[in-house]
């Protein structure tokens, strides 16, 4: 059985949107996006690729899906990143899509609960979320998340898109590995704590 793993730039103030370009994503009037790049090095890139190649699929929302579909469905197959990225399934949760172009694309609609279940029983291996915060939250709101690998950058941006809002479930994860990156980035794993 798979499970479901968050993988996230985040900045202090747990900004999630825009990070690699200022195109990225300028809803809302954003205009701090591509914050990732000048404090990225090997370390971050690294953990980023490894994060990738380990997956047995991405977990996707449609805002996510489609940053994601521009930027690498097209890209040189070449780096293995980019192939593993073209190459696994990708499950993207929407009610607005109806037709899915990046190959290896399914589209999951119906009750989120039911859907995220029936996807990690027939997976063997992490389910890799990406971005996707209004999806993070809708998971953690349901208690699906087994695992937060989240990279926190040294910088507040004052706005923009969250990881989480105001509601949520209760869940208690564990510190499993850590690591500082020479560009102030600290990088966090947090394994969900099986219940008492």
């Amino acid at each position: 059985m798979g499970r479901v793993v968050v993988v996230n730039f985040i900045s202090i103030d747990g900004v999630i949107q825009s990070p690699l370009s200022p195109e990225e994503d300028r809803d809302g009037g954003f205009e701090s996006g591509g914050w990732v790049p000048p404090y990225s090095d090997g370390t971050v890139d690294a953990f980023m690729e490894d994060a990738t190649l380990g997956a047995a699929g991405m977990l996707l929302g449609r805002r996510s899906y489609e940053i994601l579909s521009t930027a690498w469905s097209g890209a040189d197959d070449s780096e293995p990143a980019v192939a593993a990225m073209n190459r696994m399934p990708k499950y993207v949760v929407s009610s607005t899509l109806d037709h899915l172009e990046w190959q290896n694309s399914h589209l999951l609609t119906g009750d989120l609960t039911s859907v995220i279940t029936d996807v990690k029983d027939s997976t063997d291996g992490d389910l890799v979320v990406f971005g996707s915060g209004s999806l993070v939250r809708g998971l953690a709101e349901r208690d699906l998340i087994g695992e937060y690998r989240l990279l926190l950058f040294p910088i507040i941006l004052g706005e923009g898109k969250r990881m989480f809002d105001d509601r949520g479930a209760l869940a208690r994860f564990e510190l499993s590995d850590s690591v500082v990156a020479s560009g102030g980035v600290v990088i966090l794993t947090y394994t969900r704590r099986a219940p008492a």
